[in-house]
């Protein structure tokens, strides 16, 4: 007890400053899960969330076996497996080319120019796609055709081909410096003799960056790697809605999608809450499965 009581004393402050984002986790993120019973019960305006009759896995069994279960489950994983293979190590490669920089002007130049698109919303993203790519008069678009990586009569964005590379890319873009910030910050501790050493037995740039900047930022790319594999089947709704159309709904139609269009707009909400559910205990189980296999590869996981 006396121990505790040290450990409180000396620690309070801490505990005071985490109180609040503990109270905003609590509301946000756990009382919210009461309706998860949403997904085993009859839902009724009149009887509310606890007062439908229950139903068990009805709704599961109706997302399983219709046919937009195997079209929306393949849309969000690919689209999530390609977001990371090539937006996971954008940031990374970013970090270690400006932690290259040494002279600080030029280097708080580019860091500041590769952060701006992250403060662009979502909407004016997808307004600029929609501008640049525009079938006719869209500036990348008529240079992607004039080099022949696009034929002369694609709909870039009317394509369901097209819609996974300008999701991910545009995607990139907006987000790659933003990202990095972490993985500076990790390079900043490192010891400056390390890079004379490199320098002394003649290594160039790349090799430093292999052998002293990679090996530096390795456990936090493991943390933020297994984090990002628990949102696998988390595709965020809000672009995907956007950018999505008629042409393209066969490569678009995701989970969140999904449940908006069908749980929201026709009213279905304990089949919308169903279908949330199995998206969320996915996630859970990559979250797991990761962290187990980076914990036995590497010695380091979240837990």
């Amino acid at each position: 007890m006396k121990r505790k009581a040290k450990y409180w004393k000396k620690n309070y402050q801490l505990w005071l400053m985490l109180f609040p984002a503990v109270i905003y986790v609590f509301i946000f993120c756990y009382i919210p899960m009461y309706g998860m019973q949403l997904a085993f019960r009859e839902y009724s305006f009149l009887a509310g969330i606890t007062g439908g009759e229950f139903v068990g896995m009805k709704y599961f069994n109706q997302y399983f076996s219709s046919p937009m279960f195997l079209t929306t489950l393949k849309n969000t994983f690919v689209i999530s497996a390609v977001s990371i293979i090539v937006g996971f190590p954008a940031p990374i490669i970013l970090a270690m080319m400006i932690n290259q920089i040494r002279n600080k002007k030029w280097k708080r130049t580019v860091q500041t120019t590769v952060y701006i698109p992250y403060f662009i919303s979502v909407v004016v993203l997808v307004s600029m796609l929609n501008i640049m790519l525009a079938n006719d008069s869209g500036v990348v678009g008529n240079f992607l055709k004039s080099i022949h990586l696009a034929a002369e009569n694609t709909n870039l964005l009317g394509s369901e081909k097209a819609f996974v590379p300008v999701y991910v890319l545009s995607g990139v873009w907006q987000s790659m410096g933003w990202n990095s910030i972490i993985y500076i910050a990790a390079l900043s501790s490192v010891d400056t003799q390390l890079y004379d050493a490199c320098r002394i037995d003649g290594a160039n740039k790349w090799q430093t960056m292999w052998n002293i900047d990679f090996p530096a930022i390795l456990p936090t790319v493991i943390i933020l790697l297994i984090m990002n594999m628990g949102h696998i089947l988390a595709v965020g709704f809000d672009k995907i809605y956007l950018m999505q159309n008629s042409l393209n709904l066969g490569a678009s139609q995701v989970i969140s999608t999904y449940v908006y269009s069908v749980g929201i707009k026709s009213s279905q909400f304990s089949f919308g809450a169903a279908v949330g559910l199995f998206n969320n205990i996915i996630n859970f189980l990559f979250l797991l499965v990761t962290n187990h296999i980076a914990k036995r590869t590497t010695g380091n996981g979240l837990l």
